[in-house]
């Protein structure tokens, strides 16, 4: 892992700082993280909420991704963060990293840091860029990462943890939301509905840190074959619940993206 991401990096259990020795990272109240084979560092120091997306799903996510059906999705969050083009990127549930690998990309001066609990996505993200590093946490019991550390949080359909972003984002940075819009993925009967309470719940989880600034509906079609349309069903929690769908055709692709800024 790079040592600037490294240096970033604080202890899930004393909040000392972390340094690298032989395969492991070792905060300087003496506690020490293996690093894993693939690249990634468990910092979770106990058990998580939820054992995140199965190796199953992850393969699916990566078919899907690796051919371009929600890079209206990266695209937007490229734009929405455009003018931080250096410092960290944490990207709070970023799975296999794919999003955050492409704001990598265009931006030479910044850092990546991908966060989530599913070790299969992470052993992917640990790969995904040279100037990104992936650690195991649970935002909701909190993130290792110093106080101010990021320019940039993400937040791409993954639980939100408003006090831990507010924490770990600097003065003056922004954090992206992405949520599914009513519609989203209809086709498949995996549309979640009007939620009456969606804005309520969204402001519950930040508001009280943060106030939103920009807020737009990202939207486009998909032209899924039978195996995509099985492989984008099996990709997120709809696989635990609804059948697997017999479709291909055009699938509605919509979700909304929100920027916010710290709260005075």
């Amino acid at each position: 892992m790079d040592l600037r991401i490294v240096a970033r990096l604080r202890c899930p259990v004393c909040g000392e700082a972390m340094d690298p020795a032989e395969s492991v990272l070792r905060c300087r109240g003496g506690h020490s993280f293996d690093v894993a084979r693939q690249g990634y560092v468990d910092l979770s120091a106990g058990p998580v909420t939820h054992p995140g997306d199965t190796t199953e799903m992850v393969a699916a996510r990566e078919r899907v991704l690796a051919a371009g059906h929600f890079g209206f999705i990266t695209a937007g969050l490229a734009e929405a963060t455009a003018t931080y083009d250096s410092g960290l990127i944490v990207d709070v549930g970023a799975g296999t990293g794919v999003h955050l690998k492409s704001l990598l990309e265009a931006r030479p001066d910044a850092l990546g840091l991908a966060v989530d609990v599913s070790k299969p996505a992470l052993r992917r993200a640990a790969r995904a860029h040279p100037r990104m590093g992936a650690v195991r946490a649970d935002a909701w019991r909190g993130l290792p990462v110093a106080d101010g550390a990021a320019s940039v949080v993400l937040n791409v359909f993954a639980p939100r943890a408003g006090r831990e972003f507010a924490r770990v984002l600097r003065p003056g940075g922004r954090l992206a939301v992405v949520t599914p819009a009513p519609d989203h993925l209809r086709e498949l009967g995996l549309a979640i509905g009007v939620d009456p309470r969606k804005e309520e719940r969204l402001f519950a989880t930040l508001g009280p840190w943060f106030v939103r600034e920009q807020d737009h509906e990202l939207r486009t079609t998909l032209h899924l074959s039978a195996a995509e349309a099985h492989a984008v069903a099996g990709m997120g929690p709809g696989a635990f619940h609804h059948p697997t769908p017999a479709y291909e055709g055009p699938v509605t692709a919509a979700v909304h993206l929100s920027v916010w800024h710290h709260a005075e």
